[in-house]
Parts: C-alpha cells; sequence; structure tokens
C-alpha cells in the first residue's frame, strides 16, 4: 500500500497536502482499493466552508457509496475536474491526478489532530 510520507491522513481514509495556507485533499490508496473500482465522484460544496470531519462530497464505487469527509476545517477553493471525466483516476493515481479538492486551510492546529504517514500504516495494518 503506497502511503507518501508528505501527507496526512484521517481515520477515514482521506489524506491532505498543505501547500501554505492551501491544501489537496483526496482518498488513501488503501481507500480506493477497498471500494474498488471508482464509477462516480459526487462533490457539490465549491465555495462552501466546511468543518472537521463535514461530509464534503460522496464517491460511488460498483458496489457502494461512500460519503468523503474533510480533514480539517476550510473553504472548498476547487473540485478537480478531471474526475468526473475520468473518476479512474482515483484508483489509478489517488495522491497525484486523482485528488479531489483544493482548499484553504482554516485552523492549521487542526493538521496536529491527522495521522502522519507512520500512524496510517499502522491503523491499517
Amino acid at each position: 500500500m503506497n502511503t507518501p510520507s508528505n501527507l496526512l491522513y484521517t481515520k477515514e481514509h482521506e489524506w491532505i497536502r498543505v501547500e501554505g495556507e492551501e491544501a489537496y485533499v483526496g482518498i488513501t490508496d488503501y481507500a480506493q482499493s477497498e471500494l474498488g473500482e471508482i464509477v462516480f465522484v459526487d462533490i457539490n460544496t465549491e465555495g462552501e466552508t466546511l468543518g472537521q470531519n463535514e461530509v464534503f462530497g460522496s464517491v460511488e464505487a460498483v458496489k457502494t457509496v461512500s460519503d468523503l469527509n474533510m480533514p480539517v476545517e476550510g473553504e472548498v477553493l476547487a473540485v478537480n475536474e478531471g474526475i468526473n471525466d475520468q473518476p479512474e483516476l482515483v484508483n489509478t493515481d489517488p495522491y497525484g491526478e486523482g485528488w479531489m479538492i483544493k482548499i484553504r486551510v482554516a485552523h492549521p492546529e487542526q493538521l496536529d489532530t491527522l495521522l502522519d504517514a507512520e500512524g496510517y500504516q499502522a491503523m491499517i495494518g
């Protein structure tokens, strides 16, 4: 399982890559492998400010639908349009082209509540 060390992780299997006051968010390699073939990503929260752990969208795989949760509070600045046409990017490149949203982090101290790569690896076994 790929768990890049430059990211932080939630217990709900989202990742966040912080770049200054902004950050990219997606689901982990582990999450996409557990979900299976992703066929649709539904995110309608662009422009909204959401709290930590609030749902920012959902991802639909062949056999299930799963909510997507905010790792930290922030404003949703952009949604990755590429995954609308090619939702399989979440499966093939979850940490790159398969990112889901770009946010402005409201409370950087909330990042301290997230797991580092080692902690996430320990959680998923």
